[in-house]
């Protein structure tokens, strides 16, 4: 139940973004905010740890990103969806793998519910 709202989350396994979620999550989406300039994505890329240090990331956040546990850093870290697009699109990881990792299951399971081909490169 939402401290702010009084309000459950309205589907099951979906994680609101909150005000909550977005204090608990505040360095860590600044952090992606930061990656929308070009030369802070180049920055990021040359030197990852550097870059991370450099906006304050807790080790934990800095490991689940160099994993690319984005679902944890979700629903653990206060990420928003924004911090997803963002670190997918650096990353290279495309928006339908993100998706399949949200929902736990394999690129390939996910298309299956789509109602478009699968592409190589998602």
């Amino acid at each position: 139940m939402s401290k702010e709202t009084g309000h459950t989350d309205h589907i099951p396994g979906t994680f609101v973004f909150t005000g909550q979620r977005s204090t608990q999550g505040l360095q860590l989406n600044r952090f992606a905010y930061s990656l929308a300039k070009a030369e802070n994505r180049d920055a990021y890329l040359k030197d990852p740890e550097a870059y991370m240090d450099g906006h304050g990331l807790s080790d934990w956040e800095k490991h689940k990103i160099k994993e690319g546990d984005w679902k944890a850093l979700v629903e653990e870290g206060g990420g928003s969806i924004y911090m997803l697009i963002k670190m997918g699109a650096v990353t290279g990881v495309g928006l339908a793998s993100l998706g399949a990792q949200q929902r736990g299951e394999t690129l390939e399971e996910f298309m299956k519910t789509r109602n478009v081909p699968l592409r190589q490169n998602t």
